[in-house]
């Protein structure tokens, strides 16, 4: 059951968006948002991270970019807004035009907004994915996806320097692969790290295995802040593949995207670990290679639990969560194109912006913060691959 604190911020939260809204339709003008775009150069014609401006009372991104940023598939993006700086990886590997996979460090002007390249570092594995940093700032947790059976994927920990400087990396992990699925799990890929809310725990989802690793984050040991947990690792169904991890803004709860059995876990998070307590089926007793979960965010009011389906049904899946905490289906909202790989509400609540990577597209959703549901297109921008979403809350070009 909800604890009565949990209610009280709950409804902090409703107030804040109510008077998000209640500003946005009274006549003053509302805010306007810049967003980072990122992307897979190495198919299309994609150049690297875009930076674009958003109108929150419109729901129209500004087709022409602010600047274009040229780097090799940057697909994931990270914001440290304290140090005024961007992280992104480099989703390279064999076969692609930098076969080496890295992770580039950016600094954002704090009043433009404006990116300018800072430097980079090699990740020491293939095809990193994702990234993610420490609560206290002093380290990236970079997931190499690692799509060759060998060597496979892995989890690298990069040092920051206290000006957000990359530093080479320091420590390596790898997992072993469940090996149930012929041609997915024949090794490790790691695909997301995410810290806990307290900052003392790091999950990181192997799809190859299986499982959600566990570990215990130490910064005094600079060298090798990770050290397994007891127990080390959360198990999931067979042949599952676990992809992304992410908590309810009250931090009781994760939900996992299970990407090779179609089903979204729900956990408690209880002490620095998680105990599983629902799996829900995208499937529904269909097929379930015609499911693939992605992108996994609640709403920032935590009522709201939103899933990307990608392969052949290409749509949003809108949970509503309850006062038990209990998922429950409220809506299946077609993505307005191909491969909904990732997807960002704005600042105002009022829109979701969605990366349809296979067909090109940014697409613009209008959102009703009350009742969770996606509504009309608002806009389709073409964008060649885009793959994540990041806004930026400041104002102005």
């Amino acid at each position: 059951m909800r604890s009565p604190l949990r209610g009280l911020l709950r409804r902090q939260r409703l107030g804040i968006a109510a008077a998000l809204l209640a500003f946005s339709t009274s006549g003053a003008a509302a805010p306007m948002y810049q967003v980072l775009i990122g992307s897979y150069t190495s198919e299309g014609n994609s150049e690297g991270i875009y930076r674009m401006q958003f109108d929150a009372e419109t729901g129209l991104i500004e087709p022409q970019p602010l600047q274009v940023v040229r780097t090799h598939n940057p697909s994931w993006l990270t914001l440290d807004l304290n140090r005024n700086r961007v992280y992104a990886v480099n989703e390279n590997g064999p076969g692609h035009p930098d076969p080496v996979g890295r992770v580039s460090a950016f600094i954002l002007a704090p009043t433009s907004g404006k990116l300018s390249v800072l430097e980079q570092q090699i990740t020491l594995g293939d095809e990193p994915t994702h990234l993610s940093q420490s609560r206290d700032g002093r380290y990236l947790f970079v997931s190499n996806y690692g799509s060759r059976a060998n060597p496979g994927g892995s989890l690298a920990v990069v040092p920051l320097a206290k000006d957000g400087t990359l530093l080479p990396v320091t420590q390596i992990a790898t997992h072993k692969a469940s090996e149930v699925h012929p041609e997915r799990q024949q090794s490790a890929h790691v695909h997301s790290a995410v810290m806990s809310p307290n900052g003392k725990t790091l999950f990181v989802s192997d799809l190859g295995a299986d499982k959600i690793f566990v570990y215990r984050y130490d910064p005094t040991n600079a060298e090798r802040p990770l050290s397994q947990a007891d127990p080390a690792f959360i198990s999931l169904p067979d042949g599952s593949g676990p992809r992304h991890l992410v908590f309810s803004p009250d931090g009781s709860q994760a939900y996992a995207t299970l990407e090779l059995s179609a089903q979204v876990a729900r956990f408690d998070h209880v002490d620095g670990s998680l105990v599983q307590r629902q799996l829900v089926d995208l499937a529904a007793g269909g097929d379930v290679g015609q499911h693939s979960p992605g992108a996994i965010h609640p709403s920032p009011d935590g009522r709201f639990l939103y899933v990307s389906d990608r392969a052949e049904k290409n749509r949003i899946m809108v949970y509503a969560i309850e006062e038990n905490d209990t998922l429950r289906e409220i809506q299946q909202r077609d993505s307005g194109g191909r491969e909904p790989r990732e997807f960002a509400i704005d600042p105002s609540g009022q829109f979701m912006i969605i990366a349809n990577q296979k067909s090109d597209a940014l697409v613009v959703l209008a959102r009703d913060p009350d009742s969770g549901k996606l509504g009309d297109t608002v806009q389709t921008l073409p964008m060649g691959r885009p793959s994540d979403v990041k806004f930026i809350d400041r104002t102005g070009p």
